[in-house]
């Protein structure tokens, strides 16, 4: 199944979907694409994918080890 963007209806990578679990809520089963979370949290979208690189270094599961 294809996640879509509960704000603006997009469809979502997995890297967005773990983002999304792992600011907001791991059992989350709704999600927000990276433009409207770094709108949520008044950053940009470039920090977010920083912040993603970070996590997948960390090893955090959540996201797609590509």
């Amino acid at each position: 199944m294809i996640e879509k963007c509960i704000k603006c209806n997009r469809e979502l990578t997995n890297d967005e979907i773990g983002l999304y679990k792992k600011l907001f809520n791991r059992a989350a089963t709704e999600y927000m694409c990276i433009d409207c979370v770094a709108q949520h949290f008044n950053v940009s979208v470039q920090m977010l994918e920083e912040k993603i690189i970070q996590f997948k270094k960390m090893g955090c599961t959540l996201f797609d080890c590509n």
